[in-house]
């Protein structure tokens, strides 16, 4: 039976975990402002997305029963990243002048794009740690109700990047200002040092 609060747990996580704008998530919104193959890519990233958190919260569980003293070590280990992640987050909030170009150049073939959205995707090491790694950690505080929560980051995932895709339009004044990304850069270190906290003193 589905746990309501495990899956907002997880739906919350999975969120956070993916709104650091890495390249896959920049490519997505890019494509959601010039309106090119929108749908299939949301699609692309958020099944892979969905494959990857099966795995992470089906297997690493399985894998924490044999080895227990591996849960702690990989909450360490995530801890320290997310901290790290959240540093470079927050110096590019401090530092950066970049903005997301969007316009000119001619629209890419739909093979071209797909391709390019599988590499992002299954080519990033970042995804495996955040979907595999960390989310499987994180479900080994819900006993029993692994399913609720991993069912709740693929929600996560899929809410993200159909509204990334399909919103592109509405932020593309937005993000045509490097002060907008600075902001976000810096809500994205808060999120990520949040999250190391959990993985630190939650459980």
């Amino acid at each position: 039976m589905l746990d309501f609060a495990v899956y907002v747990t997880g739906l919350g996580m999975g969120l956070s975990l993916i709104l650091a704008i890495g390249a896959q998530n920049a490519f997505v919104l890019r494509q959601g402002l010039r309106n090119e193959h929108v749908f299939l890519v949301c699609l692309t990233c958020a099944t892979s997305d969905a494959l990857l958190i099966t795995l992470g919260v089906t297997s690493f569980g399985q894998i924490v029963g044999l080895l227990p003293w591996l849960d702690p070590v990989m909450r360490g280990a995530g801890a320290v990243f997310l901290i790290w992640y959240g540093a470079l987050s927050l110096r590019s909030a401090i530092t950066s002048t970049a903005a997301l170009a969007t316009a000119g150049g001619t629209p890419a073939p739909l093979s071209q794009a797909m391709l390019t959205c599988l590499a992002l995707t299954w080519l990033n090491p970042h995804v495996y740690l955040d979907t595999v790694v960390l989310l499987g950690t994180i479900s080994t505080q819900f006993p029993g109700q692994e399913a609720s929560f991993a069912l709740g980051a693929t929600s996560g995932s899929f809410l993200f990047f159909f509204s990334l895709g399909y919103g592109g339009g509405w932020l593309r004044p937005l993000f045509a200002r490097p002060s907008s990304w600075r902001i976000l850069e810096g809500i994205i270190a808060l999120v990520m040092w949040s999250i190391a906290a959990r993985l630190v003193i939650g459980d």
